[in-house]
Formats: C-alpha cells, sequence, structure tokens
C-alpha cells in the first residue's frame, strides 16, 4: 500500500511496488493507461480474446507493455488472462536470472523458453550485414508456437508510435509502398492475433515511465553494436522533424489512420476506371 500526494492511501499491482508517488508520474501513468485504451478500442483488440501471451524482452517498451495491463486488468479493464514470455535466443551474456527473478517477484505467470536462433543467425547473415530482419522473424515464428501451446489467442508486443512511424517511412523510402506496423494484425496461419496495444504511446514517454518503475532493463546490444540501421536514420530523420515542428509525429500517425483511396494511385484499392462524366443535356 502507498500513499499518493494528498495522503490518500493507493493499492497498485506488484509491478508498481517502485513507482513513485509524485503528481507528474501518476499523470504520465494516466495518460499512457488512456492511450492504451484508446487503442484497445479502436481496433476491437479484446473480440474474442481470453488469454494473451505478452512478448517480454527485458527492454524498456514490454516492460512498460507489461505493466499498463497489469494496471487495466487490476482496474477491472481487461479481462483477459496474461502470460509473460521471453525467448531466450542464447545472446553472448544474455543475463538468464534477470527476467525470471523479477516476474517470480512481482508474481506474474511466465514461460521463459530457450532457443539459440542467435548461433543460426550469425551462420546465416553476412558478414557486415544487420542481424535485426532474420532474428526478428526467428523470434516470431518460436512466440507463436508458444502462445498455441499455451492456449493464447494473442501474441501482445510492445511496439509503439515511433517503431509504427520508423516502419512506414522504411516502406516508403525503401520498399516503394505504403504500409505501417499495424495495431491489429491477423498470422499468416489465421490462429493468432498480433496486437500492439503501445500503438498511441510515445517512445519518449515510455522511457519516463520505464525509468520511474525502475525496471531490470536488459540492453539490446547483445548481438554488438551494428550502426548505420536503415531504422537508426529513420528515427533520427522523425527526430528531426519534430523538433523543428513539434506534433508532427502525432499528425502522421493520425494521417495513417485518415486514408483516402481516391486521392492515391493504386487502382487496387479504388476503381478509377469506373470514373466518369455525366453527359452533358
Amino acid at each position: 500500500m502507498r500513499a499518493d500526494a494528498d495522503g490518500a492511501a493507493i493499492d497498485a499491482p506488484s509491478i508498481f511496488r517502485a513507482m513513485p508517488s509524485s503528481v507528474s508520474f501518476q499523470k504520465l501513468r494516466k495518460r499512457l493507461l488512456r492511450q492504451v485504451r484508446q487503442a484497445m478500442e479502436d481496433f476491437a483488440m479484446l473480440k474474442g480474446q481470453r488469454r494473451w501471451l505478452v512478448g517480454l524482452s527485458g527492454g524498456k517498451d514490454s516492460y512498460s507493455l507489461l505493466a499498463l495491463l497489469l494496471d487495466l486488468q487490476w482496474r477491472g479493464l481487461l479481462p483477459v488472462e496474461l502470460i509473460a514470455c521471453n525467448l531466450d535466443q542464447g545472446q553472448p551474456n544474455f543475463p538468464k536470472h534477470v527476467l525470471p527473478d523479477y516476474l517470480t517477484s512481482i508474481g506474474v505467470r511466465h514461460r521463459i523458453e530457450y532457443r539459440d536462433t542467435h548461433s543460426i543467425v550469425k551462420d546465416k547473415v553476412p558478414e557486415g550485414t544487420t542481424y535485426c530482419a532474420l532474428c526478428s522473424r526467428l523470434r516470431r515464428g518460436n512466440l507463436y508456437r508458444i502462445a498455441r501451446e499455451e492456449g493464447c489467442d494473442a501474441l501482445v508486443l510492445g511496439h509503439h508510435r515511433e517503431d509504427i512511424l520508423e516502419t512506414f517511412f522504411m516502406n516508403l523510402f525503401h520498399g516503394g509502398r505504403l504500409a505501417a506496423m499495424p495495431p491489429k494484425l491477423l498470422n499468416d496461419e489465421g490462429d493468432l492475433m498480433v496486437l500492439r496495444p503501445l500503438a498511441y504511446a510515445a517512445e519518449e514517454e515510455i522511457a519516463r515511465f520505464a525509468s520511474a518503475m525502475q525496471f531490470p532493463i536488459i540492453p539490446c546490444d547483445l548481438c554488438g553494436s551494428q550502426d548505420g540501421l536503415e531504422r537508426n536514420a529513420m528515427k533520427a530523420m522523425l527526430a528531426d522533424l519534430e523538433r523543428r515542428m513539434p506534433g508532427r509525429k502525432d499528425r502522421i500517425l493520425r494521417a495513417l489512420g485518415h486514408a483516402n483511396p481516391s486521392h492515391l494511385l493504386d487502382p487496387a484499392l479504388f476503381d478509377f476506371a469506373s470514373l466518369s462524366t455525366e453527359p452533358r443535356p
């Protein structure tokens, strides 16, 4: 039991045991909760859902996702069972004890799975090429398998606003297509949903939240530093844009939800051939 700024008693899930009692943190917590609830409502994330597998990497995003979902569950606003899952991919020096110890200490049901995908990536990816794409595909395949084994309806991931925007511009500049990272996706097999409840949340605010919560962060540098990633270039571009024109990230995100097919160039989305003028009398 904690006390707020006015001295009133506050109860909370165990994961919030280290949270500050400051007004600024409580405002941040409520804002993130509101954004998660809005994403869930906008994309019907709770439809037909009973049990979720929450991917937990040990980074700020996935820790924050788990905390916010547990918060909503505690408030009676998330009627699904949660199972946290970490896939130990065999990276050198990975601290295997951190996640199971932490999850046990806060009483969260979890599964730790070991699969040495790191060796596969090192073998398949040429020297000097980034590991992320293949590593991500192998990780996703294993998480799908685990979700099925645990009887889950969805795999829930901690991708946020910046991840979606960076993916959009990567597809635009390098793939020549208009596509982002959807908040809700049906997998190719058609038996699992992939959900991203942090779709509206800003990375900067997630970082502040994670820091205040004192999560035992595991840095994502276990594969070694790889400079020059395309995603890093998109991140820098968006940061510069936001610095020069504040609010631009949210504006672009809103634009992704307001597509006008008749004003694009894809005849598969809009029947341009059927357009004709009315004969004049």
